[in-house]
Parts: structure tokens; C-alpha cells; sequence
């Protein structure tokens, strides 16, 4: 079964707290909805931390270290149209050494900081899920089932 994992990139301004956002283009998955700023497939042999940090440093130029990356969310999800099941980790993380920008022109055409509390409506339905799921608590979802 594949595994992703899929990171939120967080800051504190003004004592609220931000997240980083990204739009996506040309990848046959939620074109045009907002994401969170980096994910991707784990790969052989990688674990999932391992590959949370190769894809910041591929997806938007930063480094983190997996000491900053916090667990908040194991999704089993299942995309019915395709007939295909994943298990998705969300982590959160909010240290990180660089200026995060576009590294995947062709993938993403837009990388913004929202408040966490101020959400764009197009932002993809499980990720929105897992913000709201995990602020009560709960950090097992199953969606798609």
C-alpha cells in the first residue's frame, strides 16, 4: 500500500499562528486547490521522516531537521474513482533554515502564509479535514471509505 506524508510548515507572527500553503498545477491531484506547502510519496527504503525532509528541501528550499517534525495524524484513505488506498502521516513542523519558495514551478504556482484560523475555501478537503480532526483531538482518520 503507498504511504505519503504530508507536512505543515508553521510560524508564529504577531502571536498567531501561520501555515504555508501551496497551490497546485499539472499533478492530476487537486489542481488549482491549495495544499500544504510540501508532500510526497515515501519512497523504498525511506522512512517517513526521511522523506518529509527530502521533499522540503525538493518541494520549497528548506531544510528541517526530523527532531522538529511532530506527528499529528495517520489518514487511511481510500480514492474510490481510481480504486486506490493510501496511508498519509501528517506532521507538523515549525523550524526550519531557508526562505521557503517555489522549487516545482510545474507542480505549484502559488506558495502563501495563512493564518490557521483564516483558511482559503479552496484548500484540499482532507488536509482541511486533518486541521480540524486534530483540534479536537482525534489523530486516526479514515476518509473515502
Amino acid at each position: 500500500m503507498p504511504s505519503a506524508v504530508i507536512v505543515m510548515l508553521t510560524r508564529t507572527v504577531g502571536g498567531r499562528k501561520q501555515i504555508l500553503l501551496q497551490r497546485r498545477q499539472n499533478t492530476g491531484f487537486a489542481d488549482d486547490l491549495w495544499d500544504f506547502s510540501f508532500s510526497g510519496h515515501v519512497e523504498h527504503g525511506e522512512s517517513m521522516t526521511e522523506a518529509a525532509i527530502r521533499e522540503a528541501e525538493e518541494e520549497i528550499g528548506v531544510k528541517i531537521e526530523s527532531s522538529d517534525l511532530i506527528f499529528v495524524a495517520l489518514v487511511h484513505k481510500r480514492e474510490k474513482q481510481i480504486d486506490l488506498t493510501y496511508l498519509n502521516a501528517y506532521f507538523v513542523c515549525d523550524k526550519f533554515c531557508g526562505q521557503p519558495h517555489i522549487c516545482e514551478a510545474d507542480k505549484c504556482s502559488q506558495l502563501a502564509w495563512f493564518d490557521i484560523e483564516n483558511l482559503p475555501d479552496d484548500l484540499i478537503y482532507d488536509r482541511r479535514k486533518v486541521i480540524e480532526e486534530c483540534a479536537k483531538g482525534n489523530n486516526f482518520l479514515q476518509i473515502g471509505w
